[in-house]
């Protein structure tokens, strides 16, 4: 997969996220560590709201992980309708890409260049970037 110069790299999964960036460009790659915005995920357990599982009868911590994904397609949102995201590539376990996807609007969906269904919070970028290139 190539990675233009500036985008977005999202490793998300039922409790954490990264946000790494391309400083590089697509012949020659560089994903740096971007500070991770804090996540307001009160809007989004529970029953009521916008929340929107996949499970028939989730349990409490599905719950949470699917509030988790929620308010992390939520920042995504405003950050891509913003324009402070024009490229984005998304990097969650499968159930976790499956929630964040029930919350994309159309501008996210239309800046995805890449969705790699996978567990990499925590590895190093030129892990996520092997990973990447592996697409």
């Amino acid at each position: 997969m190539l990675l233009p110069h500036g985008a977005v790299i999202a490793l998300v999964d039922g409790e954490e996220w990264t946000l790494l960036r391309n400083a590089g460009n697509e012949a020659a790659p560089d994903l740096v560590d971007l500070p991770k915005p804090h996540l307001d995920e009160s809007n989004h357990s529970g029953g009521g709201g916008r929340h929107r599982t996949t499970a028939s009868d989730p349990s409490p911590r599905q719950m949470h992980e699917d509030a988790h994904a929620s308010a992390v397609a939520e920042w995504l949102n405003r950050q891509v309708a913003g324009h402070k995201i024009e490229h984005l590539v998304v990097i969650a376990p499968p159930r976790t890409l499956g929630e964040l996807r029930h919350h994309y609007t159309k501008p996210v969906s239309q800046a995805l260049i890449g969705e790699v269904a996978k567990e990499l919070i925590g590895r190093q970028p030129d892990e996520v970037l092997a990973a990447l290139q592996a697409k």
